[in-house]
């Protein structure tokens, strides 16, 4: 069968689509309620709500988009969700009370903070579920992170004011540094190859972060967030983390934190870290995260029951969503 001009056209058309187009939602866990938000940065809508995972604290996602595994703090329990029906499918127990959860980039393990003393990592096959190993931190672990080339699980602690770099091909533990403070929220910066250069780690107490250079694992800057003029400091809901939030954009050129103390997103050029805008957000902000085009930034605000959203190109606040109760972490999940 011939094609006519036009039919040729319209196949030139439907060829240059992507046959399938990744589904973005901003994964929102609400401290102090039983529900997760799911948000589509499309309409900057509620689209979606997990229910009946009391205390939820860290999320991640399957790569293949099938499940959302929560962290369930009232249960100790890593709570399996899936995508579609939004329903939990499995609840695992945990070593201990858990915090913050990460995935490899392949999807085969899932890791979880274990937050008691003496501190552990849990780590899991992310399809049979069945825990493979628990790893012995230097104290009880908030924080667990992929670096962005996926060949490291990061583990911060608050007690034990270490980080942990750990290999997930062994789940052995290659180096430990200590800080004056509980490691908090940390940011990764990358080298042209996509390896890990730089971590911005933020600290007890601190408000404002300190730059690690990863290849040395020493410390080689400490940058303060300002003080706004006219702004008073706020005390109420800060935890010993005056500054619990932070991020660089997709495109490496900015990175973001928030300050708890006056409510505010502070952006820094990259990477001299030079100050470029401050933005009023809402009450205690804590985590915030991206959209894949680094277009949009999602800043939870514990203290106001909702995320702020931030355009990136006019440096504004354009929509407040409202969410659940005490909303502290969150994160990007991009569905295939």
């Amino acid at each position: 069968m011939q094609l006519t001009a036009i039919s040729r056209r319209w196949v030139g058309i439907f060829l240059a689509i992507p046959l399938t187009a990744g589904t973005i939602r901003i994964i929102q866990t609400n401290s102090a309620g039983d529900d997760v938000s799911i948000i589509d940065p499309a309409t900057n809508k509620v689209v979606g709500t997990i229910k009946g995972i009391e205390v939820n604290h860290g999320a991640t996602y399957a790569p293949d988009g099938s499940r959302y595994y929560i962290t369930n703090e009232a249960e100790s329990t890593l709570d399996v969700v899936d995508t579609k029906t939004l329903k939990i499918v499995k609840n695992v127990p945990l070593t201990g009370h858990p915090n913050n959860v990460t995935i490899t980039k392949d999807g085969k393990k899932v890791y979880v903070a274990i937050a008691i003393q003496p501190g552990f990592v849990d780590v899991f096959d992310a399809v049979t579920l069945e825990k493979l190993k628990s790893i012995p931190i230097q104290g009880a672990v908030h924080n667990v992170f992929t670096t962005p080339d996926g060949k490291y699980i990061i583990a911060g602690s608050v007690a034990g004011k270490t980080l942990t770099v750990i290999d997930p091909q062994t789940d052995q533990i290659q180096w430990v540094m200590k800080f004056e403070g509980g490691v908090r929220p940390i940011a990764f910066e990358k080298n042209p190859d996509g390896s890990t250069k730089n971590m911005y780690v933020q600290i007890s107490d601190v408000h404002g972060f300190a730059v690690v250079d990863f290849a040395t694992h020493k410390e080689i800057n400490r940058v303060t967030l300002p003080d706004p003029p006219g702004e008073t400091k706020n005390f109420e809901g800060v935890q010993g983390a005056p500054s619990h939030g932070i991020g660089i954009t997709p495109d490496g050129k900015t990175l973001w934190a928030t300050s708890k103390w006056y409510g505010y997103a502070f952006e820094y050029s990259m990477p001299d870290l030079k100050l470029m805008k401050s933005i009023k957000v809402g009450y205690d902000p804590e985590w915030l995260t991206f959209t894949p085009d680094g277009k949009s930034i999602y800043v939870a605000c514990a203290g106001s029951n909702w995320v702020s959203v931030i355009d990136v190109a006019s440096q504004k606040v354009v929509t407040h969503i409202p969410v659940g109760q005490v909303p502290k972490r969150n994160i990007t999940a991009v569905m295939p």
